[in-house]
């Protein structure tokens, strides 16, 4: 599921109107103004304002320096006044407009939209209070409202800690991590401001969406009802799974508020648990299997602690109960300098009073803890009553939407591949050799995916002489047999070494059942 809109919200700030998390906190959206979200999508659509058009009007330049939450060049590409310029400086680069554009833009809506928190009003001006952003997913419009965030142009502001986070590279993250088969039930954990559960109503026959931050679950409701969502969208308070106590889903998706850290004083809701360490994800992977059905799957997007003298992976299999298989993904590991700094400007903290001595704390507190290293990436979960489990380190570029490559990981793993097994290579593979020119045999061969994960497996002559002949027409023995005697080797010893091979290229991706 392609998905685009992840600019990064930022906040715009002028004399007259405070900054985010400064003032009074705003309420949004009462539960007496049912008719605003249908009111605000049709104006949204009349003025065009959807993910492209932004683009088009933005141009390139600015907007990837808007991505950069820099305002400047997007300021100077919007100055003709008509709609959808007016909402593109409003909602995205966060500038007052003229009242009499505002009213242009939105017709009916500007009292109303003030009211409930969207709009702050002056003589003569208006400018935004929530963040309201275009976002497309498989060719349908959406607009996704959340709260400002710090940092616009340099700024310094702090988010409040029941601030709700908009679209962002976590977010659409997930939302290409996430299987899109049809499924019943689904549940979009820690949902904030609701994005996985916009995605998950396109394939669901309910979906239900928790958090324990009510600013969040409003707004949740709200863009469900902004987006006319095919399903309604179940909006629950509490904490991990109490709210959905006793029930069972076949597909869980979860964002969590996983930044490791001593889990002391201050919080953000939408980054930190109140747990220490990596004790939230933790959590989701010992209980997320009893809330699943049989066959059902967990996706997690997830930091957790790469202990000093610790393989990173041995770690998260303790968490991963009986019966369940997992697939664990490191994508990336931080040190722990780089990971305080990433997330203290996340915070807005960068360059404030107290940045040095925060920075010292939680320095000394990975120290303590034996903390050498953060890894980010992904942990996928299946109730299959089976323990398989993969664990892959793999940095590399890989192919979005990456979900159907979980898939055919499944599909691989279940597979039982034995000498009577028909196979076929998968036709993006391709092999490359390295050795001297001229050289009769190569020094190296490797096999590389083009799609997917995008894998590479440096195999030796009989692995690549299986794969390039696995068609579908010969078993896997009788092609194990032919290579043996192409090659004046024992048939025996060829089947007992290479079938256990075979089995983890059906695994890797590199071949599947014939069909």
């Amino acid at each position: 599921m392609p998905v685009t809109g992840a600019w990064q919200p930022a906040v715009w700030t002028i004399g007259r109107f405070p900054l985010r998390g400064q003032g009074p906190r705003v309420g949004p959206m009462s539960e007496s103004a049912p008719e605003l979200p249908q009111r605000l999508r049709a104006a949204l659509l009349v003025a065009g304002f959807t993910y492209d058009a932004v683009a088009e009007v933005l141009g390139p330049v600015a907007h990837d320096a808007l991505a950069r939450n820099e305002t400047t060049p997007g300021l100077r590409r919007t100055t003709g006044g008509w709609p959808l310029e007016t909402l593109i400086r409003l909602f995205l680069l966060q500038a007052p407009v003229e009242r009499a554009a505002a009213e242009r833009a939105l017709p009916g809506l500007v009292d109303r939209l003030a009211v409930e928190g969207f709009l702050e009003q002056t003589v003569g001006e208006v400018a935004a209070r929530l963040d309201v952003r275009p976002y497309a997913a498989d060719d349908e419009h959406l607009w996704v409202v959340s709260d400002l965030t710090p940092g616009l142009d340099g700024g310094h502001a702090r988010a409040g800690p029941d601030h709700v986070l908009g679209i962002s590279a976590a977010s659409t993250s997930l939302a290409q991590l996430t299987l899109r088969e049809r499924v019943g039930r689904s549940l979009d954990l820690g949902t904030g401001c609701g994005v996985q559960a916009l995605h998950l109503a396109t394939h669901s026959d309910a979906v239900v969406a928790t958090d324990v931050n009510r600013r969040a679950l409003r707004m949740a409701r709200f863009n469900a009802a902004l987006n006319d969502v095919p399903v309604p969208v179940d909006v629950r308070e509490g904490s991990f799974f109490e709210p959905v106590a006793g029930e069972r889903f076949d597909l869980i998706a979860t964002n969590p508020p996983f930044v490791i850290s001593p889990a002391t004083g201050e919080r953000l809701v939408y980054r930190d648990s109140g747990l220490p360490g990596d004790r939230v994800v933790e959590h989701i992977v010992r209980e997320a299997p009893a809330n699943l059905t049989e066959g059902g799957w967990c996706q997690v997007l997830a930091n957790w602690v790469v202990a000093t003298g610790e393989p990173w992976g041995e770690r998260i299999t303790r968490w991963v109960p009986d019966g369940t298989d997992a697939f664990v993904v490191q994508r990336e590991v931080v040190d722990p300098a780089a990971y305080v700094e990433l997330w203290l400007k996340d915070a807005g903290l960068h360059g404030s009073v107290d940045y040095l001595v925060r920075y010292d704390t939680w320095l000394s507190w990975f120290e303590e803890q034996g903390i050498e290293a953060v890894g980010f990436g992904w942990i996928n979960l299946r109730r299959s009553g089976g323990s398989r489990r993969e664990l892959l380190e793999w940095p590399y570029d890989v192919e979005q939407p990456i979900a159907p490559a979980i898939r055919d990981w499944a599909r691989g793993v279940d597979a039982e591949v034995g000498a009577d097994s028909r196979l076929v290579a998968r036709t993006d593979v391709r092999q490359e050799t390295l050795g001297a020119p001229g050289a009769e045999d190569p020094e190296t061969v490797v096999l590389r995916q083009q799609t997917g994960f995008r894998r590479a497996r440096r195999v030796d002559t009989v692995e690549a002489a299986l794969v390039g002949a696995c068609d579908g027409d010969l078993t896997v023995g009788q092609i194990l047999d032919a290579v043996a005697q192409l090659l004046e080797r024992d048939p025996a010893d060829t089947r007992e070494t290479y079938l256990p091979l075979a089995r983890e290229l059906v695994a890797e991706g590199f071949l599947s059942a014939a069909t």
